[in-house]
């Protein structure tokens, strides 16, 4: 392995500040289990010894989160690769073994539309500009968040929508076109804008049919599903999270037929596995299958059938 260019682009990735304060604090806690141990040396047995102390009180998920940040450190500052471990790799995949995460529930595309229909402007006009953003783009809460006026282009039938800075450094444009009243909605809180506001920040908190100069914080903008699912009075508001956007989106593509490549690129995943990870193995798209299914055997039987009658030897 080319250590100096594997070195290159971690330091890339850790030039973000908030990235790297948190891999280190993972990193301290192994120099510190280390130190009580009195270990100098991280071997594979070492750290095998320090995951498997760890998975008695973490769930599979976090462990394999600690993995990847203490072997960027281990590269950065003692040029080791962990990734070479094949023991603890097996033991972190064995860890996973029975493990279902937890994921958000999805909103479905009659859920969307009722809401969008049904709920009053005066109070949920911006929980409705960033539902038909998010879910057109199957955007991140905090791409939502850092979203600026000047990032949508209105071309009159449709929005161009730019989202720069994306966490898979993907740079993704989408387009919202112009189905119900998804535009007019767009522009009706676009034209309740402060004319004072100096920050450039899309989304600005309203309330009673005002927007004032403040801008919308993630905490907020991450309950946008969850005022959703209240509304409309859907069990399990909680399991509303700030995933479920682009989860609903995803999933809204895959029941319509679009295939996995196109669900990448749409939401800017690099893994397929990841991709597949947020499409909900929804009901709609179950029947769908055994539709599909049985119209196939029926379509069979037919043609066996018209085929007999006519002396057709099978």
């Amino acid at each position: 392995m080319d250590f100096s260019v594997s070195m290159e682009n971690k330091v890339d990735f850790l030039k973000d500040l908030k990235a790297l304060e948190t891999v280190r604090i993972f990193f301290v806690w192994l120099k510190k289990w280390c130190a009580e141990k009195n270990v100098q040396v991280y071997s594979e047995n070492v750290l095998l010894a320090y995951f498997s102390e760890n998975a008695k009180n973490y769930k599979s998920s976090t462990l394999w989160a600690q993995y990847s940040m203490v072997k960027s450190c281990l590269i950065i500052y003692d040029n080791i690769d962990i990734s070479k471990f094949p023991k603890l790799i097996a033991f972190l995949k064995r860890t996973g073994d029975g493990y279902q995460a937890k994921k958000s529930k999805i909103l479905t595309k009659s859920e969307i539309d009722r809401f969008l229909s049904s709920a009053d402007d005066k109070e949920f006009l911006m929980i409705k500009v960033g539902l038909i953003l998010g879910i057109a783009g199957a955007c991140r809460t905090d791409e939502l968040v850092n979203s600026t006026v000047d990032d949508i282009e209105d071309v009159g039938s449709s929005l161009i929508v730019k989202i720069p800075n994306t966490k898979t450094k993907i740079r993704r444009i989408f387009v919202v076109t112009d189905v119900g009243n998804t535009l007019e909605l767009f522009r009706k809180y676009l034209s309740l804008r402060p004319p004072h506001v100096k920050n450039k920040r899309l989304f600005l908190y309203y309330k009673a049919g005002k927007c004032s100069s403040q801008p919308v914080g993630k905490n907020t903008m991450g309950k946008i599903t969850s005022v959703v699912a209240s509304y409309l009075k859907l069990p399990d508001v909680a399991c509303y999270t700030g995933h479920c956007l682009r989860r609903s989106s995803a999933t809204l593509l895959a029941d319509a037929g679009v295939d996995i490549t196109t669900i990448k690129r749409h939401a800017g995943w690099k893994s397929t596995t990841v991709a597949e990870g947020y499409v909900e193995n929804s009901i709609e798209n179950k029947t769908k299958i055994a539709n599909q299914v049985l119209v196939g055997t029926t379509t069979s039987a037919i043609t066996k059938t018209v085929k007999m009658s006519k002396g057709i030897e099978i």
